[in-house]
């Protein structure tokens, strides 16, 4: 199941760097995004969420990030 989760995760990573116009038309300007990033920092940020979204889903898939956060966090839980 994990397997089909990541899959689709990893399909909506890339559908955000490939609509990144799309969704900054619909959204208009992110304030935070545009004051860290400089000007167009609303792009930079869309193509900074979809690499993440897609990274993560991708060690999900694979279950390094469960590895990662058990041997992280699991100390405090």
């Amino acid at each position: 199941m994990q397997i089909i989760q990541g899959l689709i995760g990893m399909t909506a990573g890339f559908l955000i760097l490939i609509f990144r116009a799309r969704l900054k038309d619909l959204t208009g300007a992110i304030g935070f995004a545009e004051r860290y990033f400089g000007v167009g920092g609303t792009w930079t940020f869309y193509a900074l969420l979809g690499v993440a979204v897609f990274i993560v889903s991708l060690m999900w898939a694979l279950g390094s990030l469960q590895g990662f956060m058990f041997s992280t966090f699991g100390k405090f839980l």
